[in-house]
This record gives C-alpha cells, structure tokens and sequence, in this order.
C-alpha cells in the first residue's frame, strides 16, 4: 500500500559505519534517535558497539530502555507533569542509567519538589547560538552552585547543540564551531577538580568537526537515514539515503500534470523547499500539495500510468518518519521486515 516509507538496511548499515569512523571509536558516540523512532534501528547501533543515546520525547526514552540501553539522556527541558513521569520511568527501568537537561532555575526547583528521595542525573544545556534552549555561559556557575546544593542531583555534564550551524562551506562551518566553542572549553577547564564531565556535542552537520576534539562527545540523528535536503546542502558528508518514500500515481487531471498520494500528512512539508524529490523523472515541476495529493507538472505523462509506483526522497527526513506507522525494510532489493515507529507516539502511561 502506498504511501510507504521504506529503509534499504544496507545504506543504515553503511551510515553507522560512518558515523562510527568519523568519531574514530563508537564509545564517542550518542546518536540522537528522534529521526528513527525505532527500537530495531537502535539494536542495530547496539551492535555496533554504540551504548549511549539521546532523545528529544519520554516514549523515546522508554524505547531506549526497554531495548536495554545502559545510558540515555533525555534531551529536552523537562517541566510540569512530564518531570513525574520521567521519574516514574526512572523508577520501572532501574538496570538504565537516565539523565535530563536543565537550564534554568525554576526547572530546578520544581525538581526539588518532585524527586521524594529520588536521584536525579543532569546536563547542564548551553545556548551557544542556537537560541532555542540552553543557559548562557556567564549564568553557569550560579546554576552549579544551586544544583550542588541538593544532594539528590548529580551533575554528569554539559550539553551545547549547534543546530544554528548550517554553513555549507566545511571551513566556514569549522571556523563557527571553534568560535562559538572557545569559551566552553574554558569553562570545562574551570571544572576540572569535579569529577570528569562529559561535553555533548554536534549533530549531523558538525559533529565530523567536534570529532577532531577527543574529550567531546558526539551525537549525530539524521545521519543514520540523511535525506535529500542535507545531501544538497552539505556534499562534504558521504552520507547515504537510507529511506525513501513510496507513492502512486493515483490520477492525470490535465495535459503534463500527474497527481500522487504524497500529501501533507505523508512526508513533511514545513520547510520552504519542495519536500519530496524524484530522481525517476526528468523535468518535472512542483505544483501543489495538500493532505491527501501532490501534482507535479511533468514534461510527458505518456509514459507515466495511473497506478505507477513512483519513488522520493524526502527533504526532511526526521518529521516524515513521525508520519507514518512501520517501516518497510529492503535488503537485496526485497521487502524482508515491517518495522514498527513505536516512539512516533507521544502518551505514557505512568
């Protein structure tokens, strides 16, 4: 049935391989999962050596847990009822190491009124540009001392995600992470009498430039899968597209127009760009989408039947997998498993 979204396990194996070089040893690696969404995906990592992972939901969180990952943070600020369910979590999977993010006081102290004797593991979330979440470095310090003062919390840490590092031109990207990550080495530096801190750092884009520093750790997502947006944007990278999206031409309203059943609520569609790529068609146009549709002005429709089966490469893989239910898994060019996208959902039970 279409629309599908598909996995050639072949490519995810090449990219983990990938990722694994250019970190230089697997134990540097916390590969972000809210691209995959999928525990076999993840046991995949696993088997590759790969023991740490991050995540943006708690129904990530729990997947990780329930596939036996020792150590899992929980990349997110964590307020108002989510913080009891994360504690809860906590609680039901005791054999997983859990930590959160925190930035900002007032997350601290609805933790003190929450933890009842709990322990509670935190990486202190650094805004180095981004400006989505994260302290900045001159409010660091008092926030150490306000966590030092409560027993129950440890902190493991420092978490600096660059996602504001879209430079396209290597050197470029690389003189913005050393600027922009200077005064963090500093204040690492200035923590040196605790014990050893982890500094978590890099997504697809420039963890291949942390990589060149050893202490950091590196935390790549969209790399196990990429997507034709980052294979425009960034050649640099020999990723490779691991999944693509299966769809049919379901009518031919006009002369040169065909219409698809990739709509909105298929393949996501916030960026600017056209979200979807056919390498099959020469000379095609986008003309619209909607929930259910896609027409593309083609330069023949002669050769293209209704019920064709047509296949794209998503611009923006991450919230497309969000979409759909499974997976299709090929290998040698045949359909060998259904995966399910366990974590798209976003209720847990406590």
């Amino acid at each position: 049935m279409t629309p599908a979204l598909i996995i050639h396990l072949d490519g995810a194996k090449q990219n983990i391989s990938e990722m694994i070089r250019i970190a230089g040893a697997a134990s540097r690696l916390r590969p972000h999962v809210k691209t995959i969404k999928n525990a076999e995906l993840v046991a995949l990592q696993m088997s590759q050596d790969i023991t740490k992972f991050k995540c943006a939901t708690l129904m990530e969180a729990k997947m990780l847990a329930s596939c036996g990952v020792k150590d899992v943070l929980w990349a997110y600020p964590i307020v108002g009822p989510n913080q009891e369910a994360f504690l809860a979590l906590q609680r039901k999977y005791p054999e997983t190491s859990f930590s959160v993010l925190i930035d900002d006081l007032a997350q601290l102290d609805e933790w003190d009124q929450k933890l009842r004797g709990s322990h509670l593991n935190l990486f202190i979330d650094i805004n180095v540009g981004m400006n989505r979440t994260g302290i900045v470095l001159e409010e660091v310090t008092d926030l150490i001392s306000s966590i030092d003062k409560n027993p129950l919390l440890t902190i493991k840490g420092f978490h600096a995600y660059d996602g504001h590092n879209h430079e396209s031109d290597l050197n470029k990207r690389t003189a913005q992470v050393t600027k922009e990550f200077e005064k963090i080495g500093q204040l690492i530096r200035s923590f040196e009498r605790r014990a050893p801190l982890e500094l978590i750092c890099g997504g697809s884009i420039t963890f291949p430039v942390h990589a060149k520093y050893p202490s950091r750790m590196l935390s790549p997502g969209t790399s196990l899968l990429w997507d034709a947006g980052y294979s425009h944007h960034f050649p640099d990278l020999k990723f490779e597209v691991a999944a693509v999206l299966m769809t049919r031409i379901i009518s031919k309203p006009a002369p040169h127009l065909i219409c698809l059943d990739l709509g909105h609520k298929a393949v996501a569609s916030e960026m600017k760009t056209p979200p979807v790529v056919f390498p099959e068609l020469k000379n095609y146009h986008w003309v619209s989408q909607s929930e259910e549709h896609l027409i593309l002005e083609v330069e023949s429709s002669d050769n293209l039947k209704v019920g064709a089966v047509l296949f794209g490469i998503p611009w923006h893989i991450c919230p497309t997998v969000a979409l759909h239910e499974k997976i299709l898994v090929v290998a040698q060019q045949e359909v060998v498993a259904s995966w399910k996208i366990e974590s798209r959902k976003r209720t847990y039970q406590l």
